[in-house]
């Protein structure tokens, strides 16, 4: 093994106990390959298993719905009970091969569920989404406190099915602007009771959804939480506010802490505007090397990694325990093992998508790129290769249009520019 190399291949111990095997994490991308009454297919075990022979350390699913009222894209996932659990094991078999770790991203969209998909989206406050892709979602009314804990509920339980299922850890997702994020942001989460007002109480969703899944999951099982290094709103979550719920949720004994940021109202995750001083634009750099400072906790950072180069300098430098890497792994499926196994020092070129038509690709923004990589996920869960011929923004355009129809103008994230 080339000495560049040994700190990508170097295993982790995490906080619980469980080693990953190597530093690469595969960061959360939105599969889209639910069925139509948001059950797991076949089509992710596939694309898992390539991912787990690819060479991964840790596997993070796209988002999991904890209510199938409740989506956050056409075609996600929803476990609220053991109805799925065959297809579940398969899932967890194939994504733990090779020795990879998989983790459930556990999640709610709060207000950023579409209106084509929930007529009826809730969040912390009533407080419709802003801006421009503001008039794809229905204003949400305000949870009250009973439909607080039941959610809270429901997260513990989706937790306690994939670990009976078989995977090997799960992330909470709080960032990205669905309803973790929602509560800790002050510009969503106008409450006056125990669930609003101080960052203390903002936060304490999240803490109450850690500390159920902890007791329900023990002490030796792997729980994550991804959380943004700040939403980048005026009046928002800020970088001084996630540096202070980071340290809270080191303290209560979080195994990875995964940086990204931004919503869809500000798209820092896809965008790549986060603070980076990391050469060709590893996201949230700055941030992490202020957060390694102040927690314990493994830091897994996602977000512009290209080049081996940059993920090697991560580790030594210390400023990421884990290297997250998602579009990447769309087009290079066995990334991992080619960079570590190989000794492949080449950077990875993401392809510029567009239509050619500036009407289509601003009409549908940096989402025209994210449905592109959905449709490359399709083609990897049926064995074929990413397509990198043709035009690339009409063929993402009219997948979309016949996957989901009117809801081709609808953002969803596919794991932002990790």
């Amino acid at each position: 093994m080339a000495v560049k190399t040994r700190a990508l291949a170097e295993p982790l111990t995490l906080p619980c106990g469980v080693e990953v095997k190597n530093r690469f994490y595969k960061s959360a991308m939105n599969e889209a390959l639910g069925t139509r009454d948001a059950a797991p297919t076949d089509d992710h075990v596939r694309l898992y298993r390539r991912w787990a022979d690819g060479g991964a350390g840790v596997l993070v699913t796209g988002n999991v719905m904890v209510d199938p009222d409740q989506l956050g894209e056409p075609g996600n996932v929803a476990v609220e009970d053991e109805r799925h659990l065959p297809i579940l094991r398969q899932w967890a078999e194939a994504g733990t091969a090779n020795g990879a770790n998989l983790w459930m991203q556990i999640n709610h969209p709060g207000k950023q569920s579409p209106r084509t998909i929930n007529v009826n989206p809730v969040a912390p406050s009533a407080v419709p989404i802003a801006g421009s892709n503001g008039r794809f979602f229905i204003p949400p009314r305000e949870l009250s406190i009973d439909e607080i804990h039941v959610i809270e509920r429901r997260f513990v339980t989706t937790a306690r099915i994939a670990k009976k299922a078989g995977f090997t850890g799960v992330e909470i997702h709080s960032a990205h602007g669905y309803l973790g994020s929602q509560f800790l942001s002050p510009a969503d989460n106008r409450r006056t009771d125990e669930y609003g007002g101080s960052l203390e109480n903002r936060m304490r969703f999240l803490v109450e959804i850690y500390q159920g899944m902890r007791e329900e999951l023990g002490g030796d099982f792997p729980i994550a939480v991804k959380l943004n290094s700040s939403d980048g709103r005026p009046g928002g979550f800020s970088e001084e506010g996630s540096l202070q719920v980071a340290a809270r949720l080191s303290q209560l004994g979080v195994d990875v802490i995964d940086i990204s940021g931004g919503t869809y109202e500000k798209p820092l995750m896809q965008t790549g505007s986060g603070d980076s001083t990391e050469g060709d634009g590893v996201f949230f750099a700055d941030y992490a090397r202020r957060l390694k400072e102040l927690v314990g906790s493994p830091v897994a950072l996602t977000g512009g990694f290209r080049s081996p180069s940059d993920m090697e300098r991560a580790i030594r430098e210390g400023f990421a325990d884990l290297v997250g890497i998602a579009r990447a792994l769309v087009l290079i499926p066995n990334l991992p093992d080619r960079i570590v196994g190989h000794g492949d020092r080449a950077a990875v070129d993401l392809p510029w998508i567009s239509t050619g038509l500036p009407i289509l690709d601003h009409a549908l923004g940096f989402m025209l790129a994210n449905n592109w990589y959905e449709l490359q996920m399709h083609r990897l869960a049926r064995g074929r290769e990413p397509r990198l011929q043709g035009n690339l923004g009409l063929a993402s355009f009219a997948y979309t249009l016949r996957q989901h129809g009117v809801a081709a103008l609808i953002p969803r994230r596919a794991g932002g520019r990790g």
